[in-house]
């Protein structure tokens, strides 16, 4: 299977290119689109100049990363869509193998797996989601081995789509710019009746966090966008689960308030909340109902 490898970069400098140096180096028949979102910075010229097979696409402003993958996606015409984050450096033979189970016709979506640098941990093996819609890595901070737990779909740091299902469901959601959009297209792809599937051997280094920084005030207003958007925009607090998901957003917001001295992350929620103006149906077999509100909790502490 042909593929479209779209990496999304904002003043990506060095990351991207280790980014690239790997993934020129896999067996696999691919094309790259590099989607700059206005770095303004060189990223580009960089990349044309040390790459100049990969297709650089320069955007006016900002988009955002699933916007950004979208504009790479609609690009291409391969078979799969792949997408790689910037700072993630691929393994050799990951991308054969990250794009293998989309032989299956009923797999629309593939999770890779990418590793902490420099200890051999899983950052994440695809993500999974507990009854409030409060997504995980799956797998995070374990050493690598067999998976558990119910994966609800890949992550966007590296993951393959099936791009007939990909274009069914329209892609990524546009008004998610950065936090959420995999997990949005993942319930989507599953309403669709696409199935995921998780490739072990699809394996890369993931700096992590790199574009705006870890825990900063923009990640914080992104990814509390982004909650409050899925809350609404799947029933959440309509469902029996609505008394579980008040109190870990209430918490989420008093840490905010008492350690940050900042209401971000509630103006976030808010900005989101308002945002979801459609209504979409919980796929319920994507749900990790294992995931208790005491688990969830350790893995909020632990940034899992």
């Amino acid at each position: 299977m042909d593929a479209d490898v779209v990496i999304v970069t904002w003043r990506s400098g060095a990351r991207v290119l280790r980014c690239l140096e790997r993934l020129e180096a896999q067996d696999q028949p691919h094309t790259v689109w590099l989607v700059d979102n206005a770095s303004g910075d060189g990223t580009a010229e960089a990349v044309r100049a040390r790459f100049p097979a990969v297709q650089v696409i320069e955007l006016p402003a900002n988009l955002g990363f699933g916007a950004a993958v979208n504009v790479g996606a609609r690009a291409g015409t391969a078979d799969a869509v792949v997408l790689i984050n910037d700072d993630v450096e691929l393994e050799d033979g990951a991308l054969a193998a990250l794009v293998a189970p989309l032989a299956d016709p009923a797999v629309g979506m593939v999770a890779g797996l990418t590793t902490i640098p420099g200890s051999g941990l899983v950052d994440g093996f695809g993500i999974e989601i507990d009854v409030t819609l409060a997504p995980y890595n799956r797998l995070r901070g374990e050493p690598v081995g067999p998976a558990g737990g119910v994966l609800l779909g890949p992550s966007g740091a590296l993951a393959a789509y099936r791009r007939s299902a990909f274009e069914a469901v329209g892609g990524f959601d546009r008004r998610l710019f950065a936090y959420g959009e995999d997990v949005d297209l993942a319930l989507r792809l599953r309403l669709a009746g696409s199935l995921p599937a998780a490739a072990a051997d699809a394996r890369g280094v993931h700096v992590g966090g790199a574009s705006f920084g870890v825990d900063s005030p923009l990640q914080r207003r992104l990814s509390g966008f982004a909650r409050g958007f899925l809350l609404r925009r799947y029933g959440i607090l309509r469902s029996r689960h609505a008394p579980r998901a008040l109190a870990l957003e209430a918490l989420i917001v008093a840490v905010g308030i008492v350690r940050g001295r900042t209401l971000v992350h509630l103006r976030g929620r808010i900005a989101g909340w308002r945002a979801a103006t459609d209504r979409l149906p919980l796929p319920g077999e994507a749900v990790d109902r294992t995931i208790s509100a005491g688990a969830a909790l350790r893995r909020l502490r632990g940034r899992r």
